[in-house]
């Protein structure tokens, strides 16, 4: 499925910056090109900039990659629940909590890049499993409306968004 076939309701207007930041691709595509380039990013990452915050109250490198790894598991699990059917709202979470009790300063960068692999391969056989009807199914999350394929490029999107940030502010 591609990135234009999908449509996100106006009130889901946050979300839609990540897939938009990935632009018209394939999404099985996109999510194997990531899994391929973004490891090779943080392994590029110098360990002199593992704990920095670019300002006070600001997340350090080791926390943004940790909270990439948690939505993608957050937002994959919601896609889960969507295909096989689960009709039941689905709470929001507070990234902000989940970092905060997330132990990323005692993460080392290949436990990290480990886990992000783990994660990532997890999704793709996720949505590999999923035809396009069940790519299109929905489910409301966070009090928004999201199909199935919404959130394979949100989980995309909201990466590549981080990386981005890193590039910009951190390193």
């Amino acid at each position: 499925m591609k990135t234009s076939e999908i449509h996100l309701p106006d009130s889901n207007v946050f979300y839609k910056t990540y897939i938009d930041v990935v632009g018209e691709v394939e999404l099985m595509d996109f999510l194997q090109k990531q899994l391929e380039n973004f490891p090779q990013f943080i392994n590029s990452i110098p360990d002199s900039k593992w704990q920095y915050a670019y300002e006070e109250q600001k997340w350090t490198v080791s926390e943004v990659l940790l909270h990439v790894i948690d939505a993608e598991r957050v937002f994959q699990y919601r896609a889960l629940r969507f295909a096989r059917g689960d009709k039941t709202e689905l709470p929001g979470f507070d990234q902000d909590e989940y970092v905060k009790f997330s132990g990323a300063d005692r993460r080392s960068k290949e436990s990290l890049i480990e886990e992000y692999k783990a994660v990532r391969r997890s999704s793709i056989a996720l949505f590999t499993s999923l035809d396009r009807q069940k790519l299109k199914t929905s489910g409301i999350a966070s009090g928004m409306s999201w199909s199935v394929a919404a959130l394979g490029f949100v989980i995309c999107g909201h990466q590549k968004h981080h990386r981005n940030v890193l590039r910009e502010r951190y390193l």
